[in-house]
């Protein structure tokens, strides 16, 4: 094990766990996948449309597959879960050894629905089954948005069995409310007199956008503002309401674990819904570019991050217990952005996050379809 490796076995050791929040095939046939496991300790993968737009498009080593799709006149729709689906499938049985070692903790490979059914309760419902069952591994993940329609779509997914992964929560009510879903589901499945021990969920909680939009609104604030005092206390915010906020969910994720009803279940051997920090690459270059894995490390937790993240972690990340530090210091900076002198509606710009969050992914995926559709009437001309 290398010097450099050490930093994330680290994290391990506290409790928390490391997935990449990256999927190519190339990562998979070259091995890379397996290394990283072996030599960086990453524990899972997570993926969603816009991966799979870079990963797919303008990519030559699909394109056999494609043909193949083609000959056995497959629909552009069909050849797209073809690639996805094997993708996915040849990634669970990399992880398939950590899925088995961990009992089922980590080794899962998320994949997320169609996120144009996000406001769907009943298709993503059908959609997550489908997918589950197609893809036909015990280790794969179905990711699903914490939309208002989302989450009686987690409730009965997870209610069937399936392996949930709630992606795109921003504020701290919509992490109280996925997690009482979860808890739902398992509620409704153990009252079936059926098996709870075996699902597993995260909740993905987002970060750098968080700070991303703030960071907009205080430096538009900041050009129509003299007085000093105000200028420091918006400056004093910027970069720090996203870990402030993951601080704050990780209390209420405490609070349900230590409720009878959830008590009631770990007693049937369900495991717990971790929070899973997202979106954890740093956006703005003034900022550490490991410091949403530094300061929200912590014991149930998982860290998904990008590669260079990865890489930038193993090489000088500074691990530390401090999921649970700063907590008063947490509660008081988000109450601060009622302050008029800084005026920011945290319940604003969390709404704002995940109608945009969406559109993040729908446009890629409505891109790749489009990018698929001219490759596949590009290769029967040629």
């Amino acid at each position: 094990m290398t010097a450099t490796a050490n930093h994330i076995q680290e994290i391990e050791q506290i409790g928390q766990s490391i997935w990449m929040d990256n999927l190519t095939r190339d990562l998979i046939e070259s091995g890379e996948l397996k290394r990283l496991i072996e030599e960086r300790g990453v524990l899972g993968i997570t993926s969603n449309p816009a991966i799979f737009e870079k990963a797919i498009a303008g990519n030559k080593i699909y394109d056999a597959d494609i043909e193949a799709g083609i000959k056995a006149g497959k629909s552009v729709d069909e050849i797209y879960e073809s690639l996805v689906f094997d993708d996915i499938r040849h990634a669970c049985d990399i992880f398939r050894p950590v899925y088995e070692s961990s009992g089922g903790l980590d080794g899962y490979i998320s994949i997320e629905v169609p996120p144009t059914i996000a406001n769907d309760t009943e298709k993503t419902i059908a959609e997550a089954q489908r997918y589950y069952q197609a893809i036909g591994k015990p280790n794969v993940m179905i990711k699903i948005p914490g939309t208002k329609e989302g989450l009686p779509a987690v409730e009965a997914t997870i209610a069937s069995g399936i392996n949930v992964n709630t992606t795109l929560l921003f504020s701290v009510q919509s992490y109280i409310d996925t997690a009482w879903a979860y808890i739902r589901g398992l509620e409704a499945r153990a009252a079936k007199g059926e098996d709870v021990s075996k699902i597993a969920s995260v909740a993905s909680f987002f970060l750098s956008r968080i700070d991303s939009n703030i960071d907009g609104r205080i430096d538009a604030k900041l050009k129509t503002v003299s007085d000093p005092t105000q200028k420091a206390k918006l400056e004093a915010i910027k970069g720090k309401v996203a870990i402030a906020n993951a601080k704050i969910a990780y209390q209420e994720y405490k609070k349900i674990v230590e409720s009878d009803r959830w008590q009631s279940l770990a007693a049937k051997g369900a495991k717990v819904q971790r929070l899973l920090w997202a979106s954890t690459s740093t956006k703005n270059p003034n900022y550490s570019d490991v410091m949403y894995v530094d300061e929200l490390v912590g014991l149930n937790t998982v860290n998904t991050l990008p590669p260079a993240t990865i890489e930038a972690c193993a090489d000088h990340c500074n691990v530390g217990d401090r999921i649970e530090t700063d907590i008063d210091e947490a509660y008081a900076l988000i109450e601060s952005l009622k302050d008029p002198d800084i005026d920011i509606d945290i319940d604003e710009v969390m709404d704002e996050l995940l109608i945009d969050g969406i559109d993040k992914f729908v446009q890629p995926f409505q891109s790749l379809m489009s990018s698929l559709e001219g490759k596949v009437k590009l290769l029967v001309t040629a």
